[in-house]
């Protein structure tokens, strides 16, 4: 398989997927009332994290070469998954008691976080994409 069809690869069976919770929102924010429900939620943006992490970690248990990069990689991917398990605790108390925490911090820090996510999951896919058969 080629590069791009690596990358086109990763971008729909990772990013896209991981976008559909945040999509749907989108789709049904557009057709409610004004009001109804919220345009983001941060929920969504843990969801699209958790998804890219997870892929990550995945898709480096399969790559045979640099050990350091792969152990760092992972390191980060759980790093990112314990930041995105705290975010969904801070939203589910916000959730429980209203008041208690700013829901536009949350989702402020949850939108911020899964940019990052994307941008390294880009990165490790990249790199892996480039690789030879024999070194994956």
């Amino acid at each position: 398989m080629t590069v791009e069809g690596k990358k086109i690869k990763w971008l729909i069976y990772t990013v896209l997927v991981g976008l559909i919770p945040i999509m749907s929102r989108l789709l049904i924010w557009g057709v409610t009332k004004d009001g109804t429900i919220s345009a983001f939620s941060a929920t969504d943006f843990i969801a699209f994290g958790l998804v890219l992490h997870i892929s990550n970690i995945n898709e480096i248990e399969h790559f045979q070469g640099e050990r350091s990069w792969k152990t760092a990689q992972n390191g980060i991917s759980i790093a990112f998954i314990a930041m995105y398990s705290v975010l969904f605790a801070m939203s589910m108390l916000q959730q429980g008691v209203p008041g208690l925490i700013e829901e536009g911090v949350i989702v402020s820090c949850a939108v911020s976080l899964a940019v990052i996510s994307l941008l390294i999951s880009f990165s490790v896919f990249d790199r892996i994409s480039k690789l030879s058969p024999a070194e994956v």
